[in-house]
């Protein structure tokens, strides 16, 4: 197993009637997550739904993420999910990788809110890597780039559906995986030769932020 693990959380809405007893504003769905060795290759992967006690899986998140109901109906609460979660993480010192800091802030929301304590989880709070901003470094920009558009810029061939759990952490540690190994990121041609003019506005994308809009019927 590797030194560094790339995660990637989908999460769904909490309706309003069921926010007095949970506290949080959405809830995990899907954990999906891959290990890079020392010289940044993938050398394994974890992906498992998660069934969530609160929330709801809306028309919208399914069409965004492609999770219906009937995919975490069976699945297994967020404490064994954590469980195998964390008996999957290598041993000793990991660095935690993510693009923003949104999902690390909701493992932390909602395990405090589940009332779940794992010994491990401070330790990788403490190591924990946000990489979006490595990439506005490196583009030379203010711009906080949305993993969408940094995988186009790197031009890196993407696998999957963007918002799965598995596909997002795989191509993210990817793209980890270029920042780290080239001072100055080889950049698609035709990505840079549209872009090199203009002076682009602010943006952080995440499917939290998404989340803040959707209003569910109670």
């Amino acid at each position: 197993m590797g030194k560094y693990v790339v995660i990637d959380l989908e999460m769904c809405t909490v309706p309003r009637v069921n926010k007095s007893q949970y506290g949080y504003k959405s809830e995990i769905i899907q954990i999906g997550a891959a290990a890079l060795d020392e010289d940044y290759n993938v050398i394994d992967k974890f992906n498992s739904y998660v069934h969530p006690q609160y929330g709801q899986i809306s028309k919208f998140i399914s069409e965004l993420t492609g999770i219906k109901p009937k995919d975490v109906q069976n699945a297994e609460l967020l404490l064994p999910v954590m469980e195998k979660f964390l008996a999957w993480i290598p041993e000793g010192d990991v660095t935690m990788v993510s693009w923003s800091t949104t999902d690390k802030y909701q493992l932390i929301h909602e395990l405090d809110k589940k009332g779940i304590v794992l010994d491990r989880m401070n330790a990788l709070y403490e190591n924990w890597y946000d990489c979006q901003p490595l990439f506005s470094e490196k583009m030379k920009m203010k711009k906080s780039y949305s993993l969408e558009e940094a995988l186009i810029a790197t031009d890196i061939v993407t696998e999957g559906r963007a918002h799965d759990g598995l596909t997002d952490a795989y191509n993210t540690a990817l793209l980890y995986a270029k920042m780290m190994k080239e001072p100055v990121l080889t950049l698609n041609p035709y990505y840079k030769s549209a872009h090199d003019d203009g002076d682009p506005e602010e943006l952080r994308y995440s499917l939290a932020d998404l989340l803040d809009n959707i209003k569910l019927e109670d």
